[in-house]
């Protein structure tokens, strides 16, 4: 049985096709951005609230949400072990579901169609200003702890030297709701006395995979991703590494949270919790980077709040009403 399926917010509860190569997008203004995610968000909101949620009660499969970070059939095959793990270990079907974008796999969570999901801090904030949701595990490194980085990157050879060099220019990012593909990246801008419209034009191309391609390609100036995905872009030689380099590295993000949905019976998360807490499957943490899951609670993103505050003061636009 193929427990592996695609989502969009035009149909979250229906099993789809994996998404078709992504091609060059038209520039898209800040501007239209919040209505992008709000019109995602409306749409999830008129198909999904159609559906009843999951009975309270041990379900016959566990549904798992996860975000279009690159490809969904790249997403579902770095996240197989762990979907293996944890059918062995709770000893029911699981499927993995990706959503056609950010907001869709957020929606789904908050209207009762996933059971949990990886939510990066952004998709997570915005989501549970609407549901209550609750974190339960993230990621932890060695070395690092329970975060990760953005970056900034340029074609090799780039005359841009800081951030400040990319006044005026075309800067490439990934899911208007991405943590790492496009809030961290706008906020070191800032940070370096940038806002987009005013000093630089915003370029969204959807996934991290698709900016470090278009830089590499010499599409845009720059764009922003996941430093974790452009390293294993580079190992893999999905892109060259002499054609790109980073510019600048954020500062630590706290890492993405495992999250329950609203009215999961109880002694199922805790199931569910222990699952991810006693994990040991080096395939299975292989994907997150990780020597294990630890704890998580709403508190773990406020940094992230702080950001997203930031250049919501300076666009006021950028972010979506709850």
């Amino acid at each position: 049985m193929n427990r592996l399926r695609t989502m969009t917010a035009r149909a979250a509860c229906s099993p789809s096709t994996d998404r078709k190569p992504r091609s060059w997008h038209a520039p898209i203004a800040l501007r239209d951005i919040a209505a992008r995610l709000a019109l995602a968000l409306l749409i999830g909101l008129a198909v999904l609230a159609i559906a009843p949620a999951h009975a309270q009660g041990r379900p016959s499969k566990l549904v798992i949400g996860l975000l279009p970070g690159e490809s969904a059939p790249t997403v579902m095959r770095l996240n197989e072990p762990l979907r293996a793990y944890l059918e062995r270990r709770l000893g029911l079907p699981v499927e993995l579901v990706v959503g056609a974008n950010y907001a869709a796999t957020g929606e789904a969570l908050r209207f009762g169609r996933l059971d949990i999901a990886y939510l990066g801090p952004v998709t997570y904030i915005l989501q549970s200003r609407r549901a209550k949701l609750e974190p339960f595990a993230r990621p932890s490194h060695a070395l690092i702890g329970p975060t990760f980085q953005a970056v900034i990157i340029v074609p090799k050879d780039s005359p841009a030297q800081s951030l400040q060099d990319l006044k005026g220019k075309e800067i490439a990012f990934g899911d208007p709701a991405s943590t790492s593909g496009t809030w961290v990246p706008r906020y070191q801008l800032l940070a370096a006395g940038l806002a987009s419209e005013r000093d630089y034009t915003l370029r969204v191309l959807g996934a991290h995979d698709a900016v470090a391609l278009a830089v590499a390609n010499r599409k845009v100036a720059a764009g922003g991703l996941s430093m974790p995905i452009y390293q294993r872009l580079l190992k893999e030689g999905k892109i060259d590494a002499n054609a790109v380099r980073v510019l600048a590295e954020s500062p630590a993000i706290p890492e993405y949270m495992w999250t329950f949905r609203e009215g999961l019976d109880p002694a199922f998360k805790e199931e569910i919790r222990k699952a991810f807490i006693s994990v040991n499957d080096p395939e299975a943490l292989k994907v997150f980077r990780a020597e294990a899951f630890i704890p998580g609670v709403d508190a773990d993103v406020d940094r992230v709040r702080g950001w997203i505050e930031a250049i919501r003061n300076q666009t006021p636009s950028a972010v979506p009403a709850p």
